[in-house]
């Protein structure tokens, strides 16, 4: 009861977040957007072709009933058809989605998984080689840009070596899977490393300082039994709040520029494909469904701080 009841208070919380999100959006990509007018008309269209094509567009009506017809639409899932292809969004989102979840899925669990390891050593071995040498790497991989991490990746698999395709997705099963998703796979997780290392490793140093930490290590507890169960359990509730809110991100950014230039047909290409033919629809949905999103991670992470930390109550989570 307590836990329906905190998911209940924060989706009417978030509610503001999608409002103001969605109205942003609006006013930027659909009121102040490309006017699609003349690009759907033949040349010297008359006044009655061009008044037909604006009522079909909607741009004839009231700015405030497009906005409630936008908020319609993301509550019923029917954004319409898209400008460009003609084939329904809510058809396009469920091809082009789960392209995109096995494209970024395993990326986003190694940088993380690989982040806290390393994250974990670097900790233990504070102020040492170690520390210094792992460091070191993380600063080098978030000097360079995810684009040119991309190229050289492309240049060094595919053209080089050629042992993966660096274009495509061609996947029918496990083998065909891996051979395509390891190079941006592989882009992904060194540029998300360094980020990842950095954070995680000063959660756990400060998380190393505590008195607990020091209790365990008197009493002779080994290294790995107080990194894991003295410093990471009790270091969770942040490394879970970076993991859980860094999922938008790079479920639209991440997407948006790998997908782009591996030529892989997910949600990603398809909404860089919308903002450069100013489709409308397509790009509604992808920022609603955003909103929406961001919504569902703050009522995930409340429910998992409680799971993680019994010092974290639900009454305090829904107060917070």
């Amino acid at each position: 009861m307590n836990t329906l009841r905190l998911v209940l208070r924060k989706l009417a919380g978030g509610i503001p977040l999608v409002l103001g999100v969605t109205l942003i959006s609006f006013v930027l990509m659909v009121y102040y957007g490309p006017d699609l007018t003349y690009t759907l008309l033949s040349k010297n269209p008359t006044a009655e072709e061009i008044a037909s094509v604006r009522a079909q567009l909607g741009y004839d009506r009231p700015f405030w009933w497009r906005y409630i017809d936008y908020l319609r639409e993301l509550v019923t899932l029917d954004f319409g058809h898209s400008f460009s292809s003609g084939e329904r969004v809510t058809s396009l989102l469920a091809r082009t989605l789960p392209v995109s979840l096995a494209l970024l899925a395993p990326g986003f669990v190694l940088g993380n998984l690989l982040g806290i390891a390393f994250g974990l050593l670097a900790a233990w071995h504070r102020g040492g080689w170690i520390d210094k040498l792992i460091m070191g790497f993380s600063v080098v991989g978030m000097s360079i840009s995810f684009l040119v991490v991309i190229v050289a990746f492309q240049a060094l698999f595919g053209v080089v070596l050629g042992w993966f395709p660096v274009r495509g997705w061609n996947v029918h099963d496990l083998p065909s899977y891996l051979y395509y998703v390891t190079v941006p796979t592989l882009a992904s997780v060194f540029v998300a490393l360094g980020y990842n290392t950095r954070f995680f490793r000063a959660v756990l140093v400060e998380e190393l300082g505590r008195d607990h930490v020091r209790t365990a290590r008197a009493f002779g507890a080994g290294p790995l039994s107080v990194m894991m169960k003295n410093v990471l359990m009790n270091a969770m509730i942040p490394i879970v709040t970076r993991v859980l809110f860094s999922i938008p991100l790079v479920v639209v950014s991440g997407s948006l520029l790998i997908e782009s230039y591996f030529g892989i047909p997910g949600i990603g290409k398809a909404t860089f494909e919308a903002i450069t033919s100013g489709d409308q629809p397509v790009l509604k949905a992808v920022v609603g469904l955003t909103a929406l999103l961001f919504v569902v991670i703050l009522i995930a992470a409340d429910v998992l701080y409680t799971w993680l930390d019994p010092r974290v109550s639900l009454d305090r989570a829904e107060a917070a």
